[in-house]
């Protein structure tokens, strides 16, 4: 190959490369600006995220948090603005990924790849807000239950009073772990469209799906058995969802399939 021919296939490439510091460079940006936003708000943030734990202690009580550090406070809303941050430039994030994907699919790709984009930001609410409304009131009852109260028997007091980091940092683990599991049907139904898994295939492995259902929980949620089972059983439904999904785009490819056959043999039969 001669150097003018080198040159030329690597001009491409330096566009490419170019385009994509520019998408990263907005995609910063964005998360830059929700960053100082968050950061502004983070104690209203951090008081939104309390309320599971209010919840799950009851009315009237007076719930207390520490924090032992001087700065850990601080560390906390800074957790608190990156996490918030990231989630709420998403929308920006995948619409920079798509824009630099997009010139090189085909229309019906760019029209298949569309609803995933979507698909994805509403599946992880949906995990977080299942951990916001149900998981983290229940694990933090279950916490609550092993207090000791003195009642004037002479117990001694074991009260629960968790520090700031370490409750900002169960929630958002929570709220991550189920985001991410959330987003099985996406991948599962991406993984069937490319034809690198079937219905079929995912019916056979089910037994292993609820064995790394399990061993997910118990590594991504605390050890106490609400948060593992409230995160064991989402996945498996989700997987059973994702059968269903695979088994639709294999309708659909099969459909496809019989009908450019038809339209094959119209086009022989009338040559």
């Amino acid at each position: 190959m001669s150097d003018t021919e080198i040159e030329q296939s690597s001009a491409p490439l330096v566009e490419h490369l170019i385009e994509l510091r520019q998408r990263l460079i907005k995609a910063v940006i964005a998360i830059a600006i929700f960053f100082v936003i968050c950061f502004i708000f983070a104690d209203t943030i951090f008081n939104i995220l309390v309320i599971p734990f209010e919840r799950a202690a009851g009315e009237n009580q007076n719930i207390r948090l520490i924090y032992t550090a001087p700065q850990e406070y601080f560390f906390a809303q800074l957790k608190i603005a990156l996490f918030g941050s990231l989630f709420i430039s998403f929308p920006v994030i995948a619409n920079q990924i798509y824009k630099f994907v997009a010139p090189g699919l085909y229309k019906n790709e760019r029209q298949a790849f569309l609803p995933f984009l979507i698909a994805t930001p509403i599946l992880f609410v949906i995990g977080a807000a299942l951990v916001f409304f149900v998981v983290m009131p229940l694990a933090m009852g279950f916490f609550l239950s092993m207090q000791q109260i003195d009642t004037g028997d002479g117990r001694t007091t074991i009260e629960l009073l968790p520090r700031v980091s370490e409750y900002l940092g169960l929630i958002m683990t929570l709220i991550f772990a189920f985001g991410l599991v959330f987003q099985l049907p996406v991948v599962i139904t991406l993984l069937a469209r490319a034809g690198l898994v079937s219905s079929d295939g995912l019916k056979s492995k089910r037994k292993y799906a609820v064995v790394l259902a399990f061993v997910a929980a118990a590594v991504l949620t605390p050890p106490d058995p609400i948060s593992q089972l409230g995160l064991a059983v989402p996945t498996l439904l989700l997987y059973e969802i994702s059968i269903l999904s695979a088994r639709y785009i294999e309708k659909k490819r099969l459909e496809r399939e019989q009908q450019e056959a038809q339209e094959e043999q119209k086009e022989e039969a009338s040559s």
